[in-house]
């Protein structure tokens, strides 16, 4: 139910283009249930259909929650419901279309669609952690989940 939950999020974030602001590395594209954004030490803030996000903001979803975030390079993520995902480190030139791309999925269910970052040939510079593994990404699509 969640895999389809998050697969439907990614279908409809295909159909959209992301504008982008400076300091920024991706927009929240939708939003259902309760989703909120740690930045620092600040309390977690609601997160709104259109809102930027930034290197280290930490996600997190309700049992209700979930996500469509679309990235910078194009990298689209669908975070489910009871998710806690941390934006680790996100760098992307736009010239050359290279850059390194890390979040940290400490709970929950993320679907995934690589963007430019993962296309780098013989470069692990899209990777996703989980306590127990480090996922690297190349160009693809696929799904997360830790319990």
């Amino acid at each position: 139910m969640r895999v389809a939950v998050a697969f439907g999020l990614l279908a409809a974030l295909a159909l959209s283009t992301p504008s982008f602001a400076a300091g920024e590395i991706g927009r929240v594209k939708s939003v259902t249930g309760v989703a909120t954004v740690t930045r620092g030490k600040d309390k977690p803030a609601q997160l709104a259909r259109g809102q930027l996000l930034r290197v280290s903001d930490v996600i997190q979803t309700g049992k209700d929650g979930g996500l469509g975030i679309t990235f910078l390079d194009n990298s689209r993520f669908a975070v489910g419901p009871n998710t806690n995902l941390a934006l680790n480190q996100f760098e992307f030139d736009k010239t050359t279309q290279r850059g390194r791309f890390e979040s940290q999925l400490n709970k929950g269910t993320i679907a995934v669609v690589s963007g430019q970052i993962a296309k780098e040939k013989g470069a692990d510079a899209m990777r996703v952690r989980t306590p127990v593994s480090v996922l690297a990404a190349r160009g693809t699509r696929f799904v997360v989940q830790v319990p």
